[in-house]
Parts: structure tokens; sequence; C-alpha cells
């Protein structure tokens, strides 16, 4: 199974895309060890002093493809469900000053926390679907698929230039250009889609 994550795939106004999609999409992974499923509470890990936290929406892969056609991308996803992207910022900057991989600031343990998923069928419109994230009962972001720079079908189309996607697959398809912020030890975090309660858990 494959966790993939683009970055940098929102805007705060539609009429900004056309200047910022220039095809040069970001493409990054986690491993599966970075999951964390069912709610679970999170550990907050030893090894940073500065924990970043992005939701984001997640879509699951339902079939197997190869340079997949921009205008059959969509019926690859299979599910939906929102996550959140961690990154050890400290950690993360550090690599980037050695241009090193990002593995270590954005692939531990804890990293990658998933709600369940909704079927696609339950999102008619793959452009406009809301959704949020209250830290400690108050609302950090809130995103609408409208103002994704590369949509599903986009980032589908081209991360399958370079790599088969194969069924149970999952991409992390990009946070709200605003309200990105640090995570405490005791953050309480709840992610809705169409504000619909599916990922809820603790740092501890």
């Amino acid at each position: 199974m494959k966790i993939l994550a683009i970055g940098k795939n929102y805007v705060n106004s539609v009429e900004e895309i056309a200047a910022v999609k220039t095809g040069n999409q970001i493409i990054f992974s986690k491993p599966e060890s970075s999951l964390v499923k069912d709610n679970a509470d999170v550990v907050y890990p030893s090894f940073t002093n500065q924990l970043n936290y992005e939701v984001e929406l997640v879509i699951k892969i339902g079939k197997k493809g190869k340079d997949i056609a921009l205008e059959d991308a969509a019926s690859y996803i299979s599910e939906i469900g929102v996550g959140i992207d961690y990154t050890a910022k400290d950690i993360f900057n550090a690599c980037r000053e050695t241009k090193g991989p990002w593995d270590l600031g954005k692939g531990f343990d804890g990293a990658a926390p998933i709600s369940g998923f909704k079927p696609v069928a339950n999102f008619p419109k793959l452009d406009d679907i809301n959704f949020y994230l209250k830290i400690n009962g108050e609302e950090k972001q809130v995103g609408n698929t409208s103002l994704m720079i590369y949509n599903f079908s986009d980032i589908i189309a081209f991360t399958s230039k370079f790599m088969t996607l194969e069924p149970g697959d999952l991409i992390f398809t990009g946070t709200p250009a605003s309200g990105t912020g640090e995570i405490k030890k005791g953050d309480h975090l709840q992610a809705s889609i169409e504000g619909e309660l599916l990922l809820d858990f603790k740092m501890i």
C-alpha cells in the first residue's frame, strides 16, 4: 500500500488558480507505519519541538491503473476520508537545509492520522466538498475542493505517469491555504467532511 501526498495545493480564491497552476505538482510519500486509525490517540513524538498540523481530504484508490487519462481519473477513486498530515517542522527544516529527503520530518510513526472512509458516491460534486478542522473546540481550518490547484483527477493522472496506482493506495490531497499551525501535547483534534465528524483524537 502506498501513501502519497501533495504539497501546496490550495489557494484562497478561485481566481488565483490559473496563475499558479504550472503542472509541477509536489508529490511525496509516507510509510504505512505513519498511519493512525480508528480515532486512536496519537503520541506526541519525542524527537521534535515543533509539530505542525495540516488537515487534508484523503482519497482511496479503488482499482489498478497506470498512465491514467485525465478524463478517466475520477473513476479510480473508491472512497474519501479526512486525515492530518503532521510535519516535525524542525526536523523537516534541517532536512531541507542539507537538500536531503523529507522522510524523517514527514514519515514518522503517527504522522498520518486518518478517519474512516465514505463511498465516493456520497460526494456527487468532487469539486465542491467542504471539510473542517477544530482544535480544542476552536475552528482552525476550513477547506473546499473548489480551491484546489490540482483537483483529484489532476493528481491521479499525474502520479500514475510515474507509478502504478493500486487498490487501497491513499493520497493526501493538500491542505487549505490558511490555518495551519503548531500542535501541542494534550490538544484535541476533530475533523469533519460536510459537517460529519469523522476524525476525533487527542495528542498524548
